[in-house]
């Protein structure tokens, strides 16, 4: 399988859930709208996902793919099997008492971290807490699902974990549904909303339990047993965990200072879902392929092809992501107003949005570069550098953010966001650039170079169109908000990949070739 169909067994995959999450996002606008029931939920929802990227997506498997991974390389099947199993054991403990002192401290949690500004308005805040306990949990399945996902992605089956995710937009969406139909009244939704995130947790548990246990790694939950290769884990994981740590300290700053603005949470929710879509698409399956792929061209002490896989990859996510944050910057409201604008969600609340998901746009390519070079650290067991460079990413975004926020409101922390996100971006390419752990081949500057201009042009036509988009969706249904905006969106792709395509920047016989060559 080429990589580049790696990238697209994962990222399809992450697109279905994704489309699945705009229904759920679509559905909760149009219920909840930013009321005061939608800031409780998305609130509680961010804090279990706080921890679920910290211990599970973040510390945990940055350190344990490259590890397992070099486990299958160089020995057994069965000794990559026990190591895994002591792991396992030590994180399920780990969470168990996580999870015991967080719902006692719930309280305490939601009024200093979580959503200080909450405890104006009592009712606002005793949801806040009771949907965070029901939610928590979901931390626990989350962290044992990210490491099942890990040892199948080392073991090159990337599907299952990638489509695991729309269990929970499934499940939502399903509550959402039948609350709507039942007339729920919005505390009700909250909380059905609440035990469907739980719910979900232990559905994707069972299927990659399920999915690895096929592949020969049902793993049993034994004493916990101290070894070097633990030790070693640890080690290699502590500064991760530090570098994520930062990064979500980083989120919930920023929504402690959205706190302060009715409706701002739930705002920058409903732009940060859209925003989340090329992302994760792109972002998430660059990470997920790459890191194994890196760790098994360094483990055989292949660096040519190690440094062929970091511009390949670097080619793909700037080929997709720059003309998606160049849409996104011109089209924000339209594409808005198609998605949410009904019920609850108001044509005021569609500017709002659309004014977050603009300054968002700005730094998506930066979140997609992230994703590219961060694995490059990861599989050389460099955990300390990306760990400074978020540290002076989060600097910015938590002071850009004290700065914009009492001039832009709610925009300011998505501003904050982008500058952050291009700050991190940076200093990891110039880290690996010093290093001599990359190099831009002359082929992968000459793409980039026509990847920017066909987006520059794209831009352009997006704005001069603009106006007449705009007219429109003025006075259209849904049907026709979706045509336009599906108008759009084609002739933008029409004009970028023709350009493409005529200046050599994408040649779709070598992609052909790239697509069905076996690695």
């Amino acid at each position: 399988m080429g990589l580049f169909t790696k990238f697209a067994t994962v990222g399809g995959a992450t697109m279905a859930s994704r489309f699945l999450g705009f229904a759920r996002e679509m559905l909760i606008a149009a219920v909840l709208g930013a009321g005061p029931v939608a800031d409780a939920f998305y609130a509680a929802f961010r804090f279990p996902n706080l921890f679920r990227r910290l211990f599970a997506e973040g510390a945990f498997n940055s350190a344990f793919v490259p590890m397992f991974s070099r486990e299958l390389e160089t020995g057994e099947r069965r000794n990559a099997k026990e190591f895994a199993e002591n792991i396992l054991s030590y994180l399920v403990i780990v969470l168990i008492i996580l999870t015991a002192l967080a719902e006692i401290a719930m309280p305490w949690l939601v009024g200093t971290i979580i959503a200080p500004r909450f405890a104006d308005n009592a009712d606002k805040f005793n949801l806040t807490v009771e949907l965070t306990r029901i939610m928590f949990p979901y931390l626990l399945c989350m962290s044992v699902v990210a490491m099942l996902s890990g040892i199948l992605n080392a073991l090159r089956h990337y599907f299952i974990a990638a489509i695991a995710p729309t269990i929970l937009n499934v499940v939502l969406v399903s509550g959402l549904l039948f609350a709507n139909y039942s007339s729920y009244d919005p505390v009700s939704v909250g909380r059905i909303l609440a035990w469907g995130v739980m719910a979900a947790g232990f559905l994707q548990l069972g299927l990659l339990y399920y999915a690895a246990s096929r592949q020969g790694f049902a793993l049993r939950l034994k004493i916990p047993r101290p070894s070097p290769k633990v030790k070693k884990l640890l080690l290699l994981a502590a500064p991760v965990a530090l570098t994520g740590g930062i990064v979500q300290v980083n989120l919930l700053v920023g929504q402690i200072i959205a706190s302060a603005q009715d409706g701002a949470i739930a705002i920058l929710n409903y732009a940060d879902r859209i925003y989340q879509l090329p992302l994760g698409v792109v972002g998430i399956a660059i990470g997920v392929v790459l890191l194994p792929e890196l760790t098994r061209a360094l483990t055989s002490s292949n660096h040519d092809e190690a440094q062929k896989l970091q511009n390949k990859s670097l080619e793909f996510a700037l080929l997709l992501t720059l003309p998606a944050a160049v849409g996104l910057f011109f089209l924000p409201g339209p594409i808005i107003a198609m998605l949410y604008e009904r019920g609850a969600f108001d044509p005021q609340t569609t500017i709002l949005t659309a004014a977050a998901l603009a300054a968002f746009a700005i730094g998506l390519p930066s979140f997609v570069l992230q994703k590219v070079f961060q694995p490059v650290y990861f599989a050389r067991f460099n955990m300390r550098a990306p760990m400074w460079f978020a540290l002076a990413s989060a600097i910015t975004n938590i002071a850009a953010s004290l700065a914009l926020f009492p001039i832009y409101g709610h925009v300011g922390i998505a501003i904050a966001t982008s500058i952050a996100g291009w700050v991190n971006a940076v200093l990891l390419i110039i880290g690996l650039s010093r290093s001599g752990n990359f190099s831009l081949t002359p082929q992968t500057i000459s793409r980039l170079i026509k990847i920017f201009a066909a987006s520059i042009v794209m831009g352009l036509v997006l704005y001069a169109g603009g106006d007449w988009i705009k007219l429109l969706m003025a006075e259209g249904g849904f049907l026709v908000r979706l045509g336009v905006v599906m108008a759009a969106i084609i002739a933008g792709a029409v004009v970028y990949f023709g350009l493409l395509i005529i200046s050599g920047g994408l040649n779709i016989r070598e992609l052909k070739s790239t697509l069905s060559k076996p690695k």
